[in-house]
């Protein structure tokens, strides 16, 4: 009988593929269905209730709406980073706090780089009456961004297949001039903190209107996120490029900013407002019942495979262009 001595060596070679291969390309296979709209709309009630009274940084409401995010973080697995998951910081003498819990990287040489994913979930707490309302609920501005990081953590948290570590930041202060972002900035780089990259979400409540892609990335053209997100992603136009928001320097107006200026790193916000879409920034309408949850949901998902890559590569391969 003929011997076929390359046998073994190939069964050998499957078995090291199948060890070696990606732990993000097995999960992309049990992305869809995930992020279920009904979940994205229970924590938006929430959040964007009258009880939580617009979440203004300093006030007892805001208090709650932590609590809340504390609460999701743990049932999701997330660890704090700091001693509790509250980063306290002051603001004159407004007693305020960002949220942090992390889900640690599972590869020995990358679980000390981090990526930050990130969103705001302060509020202006009131705005000018309507028909005797004055409660500004901050739906879309930004318990929408809040409830998409809530939901990745959950989905992260439970996978604990990324090699580097994820850190899950939610921030005060952002209404008040980024405050939190800049504390939290400046805190980590004194830890001398390897920060590769800083994704952050804003007002992603509602679609856009007339694009070929899903949502818009401020500092467009600062780096190549989008370019490689889209890559990472299939070949799907994930993230484009928005002209509004480069002509009013979104870039600069948002938390990715002090984390840019820190580190010199790719730090950039993911938001879906296109100025023509959604009728009540910063206006006591910005309601609940005003969110596409179909659309959160699909849009929160879509994000799943650029951020699974940008974990899991070997090289870090988001960059700022020169």
């Amino acid at each position: 009988m003929r011997r076929y001595r390359f046998l073994p060596a190939l069964g050998a070679l499957l078995l090291m593929i199948l060890i070696v291969l990606p732990v993000h390309s097995q999960a992309l296979k049990n992305i869809e269905g995930e992020i279920l709209p009904d979940e994205v709309r229970l924590s938006m009630e929430y959040l964007a209730s009258d009880e939580l009274a617009g979440r203004n940084t300093g006030s007892g409401e805001i208090d709650m709406a932590a609590e809340f995010i504390e609460d999701k973080f743990s049932e999701s697995g997330l660890k704090p980073y700091f001693e509790t998951y509250r980063d306290s910081f002051m603001i004159d003498d407004l007693h305020a706090f960002n949220i942090v819990g992390i889900v640690e990287g599972v590869d020995e040489e990358l679980k000390d780089e981090y990526i930050i994913i990130g969103a705001h979930y302060d509020h202006i707490g009131e705005g000018e009456p309507v028909d005797g309302d004055k409660i500004a609920n901050g739906a879309n501005d930004n318990a929408s961004g809040t409830v998409g990081v809530i939901e990745l953590a959950k989905y992260f948290g439970t996978l604990k297949e990324n090699k580097r570590s994820l850190m899950f930041v939610l921030f005060s202060g952002e209404e008040k001039g980024l405050k939190g972002s800049k504390h939290l900035a400046e805190k980590l780089k004194g830890e001398d903190l390897d920060l590769y990259a800083m994704v952050n979400l804003e007002m992603i409540g509602v679609p856009m209107k007339a694009k070929e892609y899903l949502a818009y990335i401020t500092g467009y053209e600062n780096s190549n996120l989008a370019e490689k997100f889209n890559e990472y992603s299939g070949g799907e136009e994930i993230l484009g490029f928005l002209p509004q928001a480069k002509q009013l320097s979104l870039f600069k107006r948002s938390d990715n900013y002090p984390f840019h200026e820190e580190f010199g790193i790719p730090a950039q916000t993911i938001c879906t407002f296109d100025f023509s879409n959604y009728p009540y920034y910063h206006h006591v309408n910005d309601e609940a019942e005003f969110m596409d949850y179909e659309h959160m949901a699909a849009l929160v998902e879509k994000l799943l495979p650029g951020l699974l890559k940008m974990a899991n590569t070997e090289e870090k391969e988001i960059k700022l262009t020169d």
